[in-house]
């Protein structure tokens, strides 16, 4: 009797144990806030603020080359003679998220220029960036750049491109890093 005794009396100790640990976790138990932000960057966009425009000039007997850099100088080489007008390279508007890395991808592969009138063609290649082409090669200061483009345009003889305005189009790609 007495060894039963000291066993209910060590089990009623242990139940006894096991409440007050039950309600004192119970009593221990708090609750905080949590917090949580998101930020909406502006959205990365590019649009071409003037045009390329490789000016007016005549072929000559043999043609040549019109290099427009992208700081809108102009050079020639063969017979072509730059006449007197306007000539620019080309600027686009970049912006978005302010510091953010972008790339600059020109064209491959050349770009035809046609005659409005006559369907003759000449060949633009060898495109120029400021900043260069390239991965991370541009940042967006306060979330904007501007970046000029030139190319190389290859000037056929006058039969080859007789007198008119000639046009085209081109695609840059600018990407976010």
């Amino acid at each position: 009797m007495k060894r039963l005794k000291k066993f209910i009396f060590s089990l009623i100790f242990l139940l006894n144990v096991l409440v007050n640990i039950a309600s004192a976790q119970s009593a221990s138990a708090v609750s905080a806030t949590g917090h949580v932000t998101a930020e909406i960057i502006p959205v990365f966009a590019a649009s071409e603020s003037s045009q390329m425009n490789f000016g007016r000039f005549s072929p000559g007997p043999v043609g040549g080359l019109i290099i427009l850099t992208p700081q809108s100088t102009v050079s020639v080489t063969g017979t072509v003679f730059k006449g007197i007008g306007t000539h620019n390279a080309a600027s686009f508007n970049i912006s978005g998220d302010s510091d953010a890395a972008f790339s600059i991808s020109l064209p491959k592969n050349p770009v035809i220029l046609t005659n409005i009138s006559n369907a003759k063609t000449m060949v633009i290649q060898e495109w120029a960036s400021e900043p260069q082409e390239g991965i991370g090669s541009g940042m967006l200061q306060g979330g904007f750049q501007i970046v000029n483009v030139g190319a190389t345009l290859k000037v056929g003889t006058i039969e080859d491109n007789p007198v008119g305005i000639y046009s085209g189009s081109y695609v840059i790609t600018f990407d976010f890093n």
